[in-house]
């Protein structure tokens, strides 16, 4: 089986096929989504609050993007992987974020990438399509510009806000994306944005109507200890089992039950005999 393609998503979308993604940060987590059969990885910035631990997205750079998406890619061979642009890797000028998209298909060798913005980024989408990477949008909540939204909320509630949603998904998707993330948009809205476009729409807090979902994969099988949003459903609570197997480790090693015999390696006594 050949990698997933854009063009496989969007006959996904005209066959009315549900698209499946999940985040990745390593070689085995992704070495496992992809023996599920799930379409898309993302190599998301949010690699900065699950594996990094800082507060936001904000401080994860490039290198360190750069750095995770190569473990996923290591691991793949059928699933999609996407990079995600982190904060001010496409922010400053085009002709960066043109170098820096390029880095996550060059260097780490993911196939696409996601950047965040609507019309505001069109120019930068353009430029990162002619240079032959296809963009993945995202829309809505947008973490990296959660200090200007005043924090994570939904967004598109009020009618400005609701048609400045739809519009950015139409400028989008006439500036060439193959498909767009809808973070924390009221249900209506995104079944009305994924009528509207002719790309398939990967939701996240967005209700069952898009093309696709998208959750984090520490949030979905419950191993991150963070704040977990209201749209994640835990699929699996992984974190108390993790927890006890470590303490059974710990209780064992203490009172010498482990390793045991059939834990340790032998050696013949006559090599044994002239150590001593």
């Amino acid at each position: 089986m050949s990698r997933i393609t854009t063009s496989v998503l969007k006959n996904k979308k005209e066959n009315q096929e549900a698209i499946t993604m999940l985040t990745s940060y390593d070689y085995s987590t992704a070495a496992l989504v992809e023996e599920a059969g799930i379409d898309m990885i993302l190599v998301g910035d949010s690699l900065g609050m699950v594996v990094l631990g800082y507060q936001d997205t904000l401080p994860v750079t490039m290198d360190e993007m750069i750095h995770h998406t190569k473990a996923v890619v290591r691991a793949t061979n059928n699933t999609m992987v996407v990079g995600d642009m982190p904060f001010l890797s496409y922010h400053i000028s085009i002709e960066e974020a043109v170098r820096n998209a390029g880095r996550f298909i060059q260097e780490a060798g993911a196939q696409t990438v996601k950047l965040e913005g609507g019309i505001e980024r069109v120019d930068t989408v353009k430029a990162i399509i002619d240079a032959q990477i296809p963009v993945m949008g995202h829309i809505g909540l947008t973490p990296q510009s959660v200090n200007q939204l005043g924090g994570f909320k939904v967004q598109g509630k009020d009618l400005e806000t609701a048609k400045k949603l739809v519009a950015d998904a139409k400028a989008l998707e006439k500036a060439g994306v193959f498909s767009i993330v809808l973070e924390c948009v009221p249900t209506p809205l995104a079944k009305k944005v994924t009528e509207e476009v002719s790309i398939p729409t990967i939701g996240i807090g967005a209700g069952p109507y898009c093309d696709g979902q998208v959750l984090v994969i520490n949030d979905m099988l419950g191993m991150f200890k963070g704040h977990i949003p209201k749209f994640v459903k835990k699929y699996a609570n992984l974190q108390p089992i993790i927890v006890d197997a470590l303490k059974e480790y710990k209780k064992e090693v203490e009172e010498g039950s482990f390793p045991a015999d059939e834990h340790g390696f032998t050696i013949n006594d006559d090599v044994l005999d002239k150590l001593y």
